[in-house]
């Protein structure tokens, strides 16, 4: 599986190591990835994702799975979060009608 966030898409960037003598040797900086299961209060289910662990952290702050997601643009998320905000937005449907 590639190393990319679940959620925001971060993946892994490439850089320089960069000595003393300012030698350059390449470099890859990976994202702090966690397996982390989610509640969902509307699907009412628990959804397990592969996310960073900043992104951890902006979920919580922002105040749980479902709020993040409806309040988050569809062009700053990942595929897979992009069709988990469709299915939480089709499951708040019929409760709003």
């Amino acid at each position: 599986m590639a190393r990319r966030c679940s959620i925001t898409g971060k993946g892994v960037m490439t850089g320089n190591n960069v000595s003393h003598a300012n030698n350059k040797n390449k470099r890859r900086f990976i994202p702090n990835l966690q397996k982390v299961s989610f509640i969902s209060e509307t699907l009412g289910e628990t959804v397990s994702l592969k996310v960073a662990a900043s992104t951890i952290r902006t979920i919580e702050y922002k105040g749980g799975l479902d709020s993040y997601l409806k309040n988050t643009k569809n062009a700053k998320l990942a595929p897979d979060a992009r069709t988990l905000k469709r299915r939480i937005e089709k499951a708040e449907q019929p409760a709003s009608e």
